[in-house]
């Protein structure tokens, strides 16, 4: 098996579903006591949340590009950003090192139209609802992308931020973003991209009436899959 490398952090509290959803897909894989091979590299989301507040997305880009290089040295033989919203700052992260970078837009596209949905509601921080790095990059894969309204991607930022980035789950914000999902529902979405790693801490299949994409978990199986496949 290859080894994967976690560059996350985060937050951390997603950080640590990645890990445990790799050795759980590493043991159904392969069975008996395997886990998967891998070695992670936490940054301290404190330094990148200002940067992102700050608009310094160069410097959060040579941030994020050192500490794959490290985990690149370390023995990665792939590399997972473990968060949707740095995937703005993807291509600098692989220009800076050797090995590949798995995409978590195109594995989320990928599991997308392999379930037949062409339309989908994104949900996320308000940087990937608005801007165009994670929307343009699953419109690119041929999908249709459709986000909240200004109220909602504001409540949907928020919590993010202030509640799941923190460790905070409240049924108050399952019931606000089981709304917004029901609003996109009626937009015309077919299915809700869950376009930020926190949020499957707080949504799952059971608070959308359309089937929901946890990003995080669709990442981590398609590293496990690199991981596992035939070098060459």
């Amino acid at each position: 098996m290859k080894t994967i490398g976690l560059l996350g952090g985060m937050s951390w509290e997603s950080t640590a579903e990645y890990y445990r959803l790799l050795n759980e897909f590493t043991r159904d894989r392969l069975g008996g006591l395997h886990s998967a091979r891998c070695v992670v590299y936490s940054v301290d989301f404190a330094e990148v949340e200002r940067l992102q507040a700050e608009g310094r997305w160069t410097e959060a880009g040579e941030l994020l590009a050192a500490a794959a290089g490290a985990l690149e040295a370390a023995g990665a033989d792939l590399v997972l950003l473990c968060t949707n919203t740095m995937h703005k700052v993807a291509d600098r992260v692989q220009a800076g090192i050797g090995v590949p970078l798995l995409h978590l837009a195109d594995a989320t596209a990928d599991a997308v139209k392999a379930a037949g949905i062409g339309r989908v509601g994104l949900l996320g921080t308000a940087f990937t609802m608005e801007q165009d790095f994670y929307r343009g990059r699953l419109a690119s894969a041929g999908l249709d992308v459709r986000v909240p309204d200004a109220g909602g991607r504001a409540l949907v930022h928020r919590v993010i931020y202030e509640e799941l980035c923190r460790g905070v789950v409240r049924e108050e914000s399952r019931a606000a973003y089981r709304a917004v999902i029901e609003a996109l529902a009626a937009d015309g979405a077919e299915g809700v991209v869950l376009g930020c790693t926190e949020i499957e801490l707080l949504i799952g299949a059971a608070d959308s009436p359309v089937p929901v994409f946890p990003t995080a978990r669709i990442h981590a199986e398609a590293a496990v899959t690199a991981a596992l496949a035939t070098h060459g």
